[in-house]
């Protein structure tokens, strides 16, 4: 529960408190470029980027979650 909480505040927290750190970085990373191209306001990639984003927040919360109640 620990793991998906982090990951909500922060994208890829939760993988890093689950041992994951390669995971982390690339959800981290996909989340703050996708966050640069919604702030950035670019008409065609403004909004397709927030999907993405989103999605990634909602995979890194999963995955925080599950991962951790593996172990």
């Amino acid at each position: 529960m620990v793991p998906a909480v982090a990951s909500a505040f922060i994208p890829g927290l939760g993988q890093l408190v689950n041992g994951e750190s390669d995971k982390a970085a690339g959800v981290f990373v996909t989340a703050l470029v996708c966050g640069a191209g919604v702030v950035a306001a670019i008409p065609l990639i403004g909004p397709i980027a927030g999907v993405v984003g989103g999605l990634t927040w909602i995979y890194g919360v999963a995955d925080g979650f599950f991962t951790g109640r593996k172990r």
